[in-house]
């Protein structure tokens, strides 16, 4: 499989999700479009990954490159490909969708829970039971027509969405490892306030544990989205 992974900050990269791609043998190409790369044509790949960044998917007159990348959404689904949208990802694909993005009440900076939500969609996916996910954001989207709710939380009732088995939305990170948490703290730890959902930039990384948990469910979640049909 071709995946072409579009970074939007130095900071946020695809982490474990590189891991799995090679693991299972899959070729993964990474675009910088903050540093100019230009974005992928629809026939260079099989699974587009849309990753996190800290703008908003509404600031198309800051950065150039949102209204084309919210063009390369639609037209990579309409063409049959499958995309896995990450935090800023996944509100890039609810924007290209329709859907309205726009503050959450509140930040979720940290470790904290999610619910399957029962349904299709977590069928799909075949998690039940979500372990302690990681959160760095600050916005949410409204669900596309169309979309099936996968999970949500008590701060954030949108957290994850399928679309016709082809986009696979994830407000949350189980792609993250120690090395990209650290990263994030180090360029974004400006963005943690004191809010009931936000934790201190120090705690992040004291349990490390939490991200091994993480990797099987994030292989078990990919190796379920990229067989669908």
């Amino acid at each position: 499989m071709r995946i072409a992974c579009i970074q939007h900050v130095s900071f946020e990269g695809p982490a474990n999700i590189a891991r799995w791609a090679t693991a299972r043998g899959h070729t993964l190409r990474e675009i910088h479009v903050y540093r100019g790369d230009v974005l992928p044509s629809v026939e260079t790949f099989d699974l587009l990954v849309l990753m996190g960044g800290p703008m908003s998917v509404n600031d198309e007159d800051r950065f150039a490159w949102l209204a084309p990348e919210k063009e390369l959404v639609r037209a990579a689904l309409q063409a049959g490909r499958h995309m896995l949208g990450v935090c800023l990802g996944a509100q890039m694909i609810a924007s290209a969708l329709g859907a309205r993005v726009y503050r959450n009440s509140v930040k979720e900076i940290g470790w904290f829970p999610i619910e399957s939500v029962p349904g299709e969609a977590a069928d799909a996916l075949g998690v039940s039971v979500w372990p302690l996910v990681f959160h760095w954001h600050g916005e949410t989207f409204d669900l596309p027509a169309g979309a099936v709710l996968a999970a949500r939380s008590q701060a954030c009732a949108n957290q994850a969405f399928l679309y016709q088995r082809r986009a696979l939305a994830l407000q949350f990170h189980i792609e993250v490892t120690p090395e990209s948490a650290a990263l994030l703290i180090q360029h974004a730890g400006h963005e943690i306030g004191t809010g009931p959902w936000e934790q201190p930039a120090e705690t992040l990384l004291d349990a490390p544990q939490r991200f091994r948990h993480l990797e099987p469910v994030l292989f078990e979640v990919l190796d379920r989205f990229v067989a669908m049909s």
